[in-house]
């Protein structure tokens, strides 16, 4: 069982940055491959950004690259998913989640970009 916990989510104006947060606890984290998921009123969810926590390159939706940066803390088990030059359509539900055999979820952090 693992357990994600995401926070820093809020509302800024578009060319704001903010940075997300997903702890991760539980048995084995460490194999999990975790990424950030978004979902925006009225759409599917999509993939935002990957990384693996035994090592490897972070990987991006074309959406967001060159504006959002993944990184990972192995000590705490923490992701973080730094956003920068904020657009309105970045506005969406941000989802922390943790793949292996079984895929985990976050409850969510409510991220809103205003024009």
């Amino acid at each position: 069982q693992v357990q994600l916990v995401e926070s820093g989510g809020g509302l800024v104006q578009a060319g704001g940055s903010l940075r997300l947060s997903c702890a991760a606890s539980g048995r084995n984290v460490i194999r999990y491959r975790m990424a950030w998921f978004r979902q925006a009123p009225g759409k599917e969810r999509e993939f935002v950004a990957g990384i693996a926590w035994s090592g490897g390159n972070p990987y991006y939706a074309d959406s967001v690259k060159d504006r959002f940066t993944l990184s990972r803390d192995n000590v705490k088990n923490t992701v973080y998913l730094q956003m920068n030059s904020l657009k309105s359509e970045d506005t969406a539900v941000y989802y922390c989640q943790a793949r292996d055999l079984i895929t985990y979820w976050g409850q969510g952090t409510q991220v809103t970009v205003s024009s």
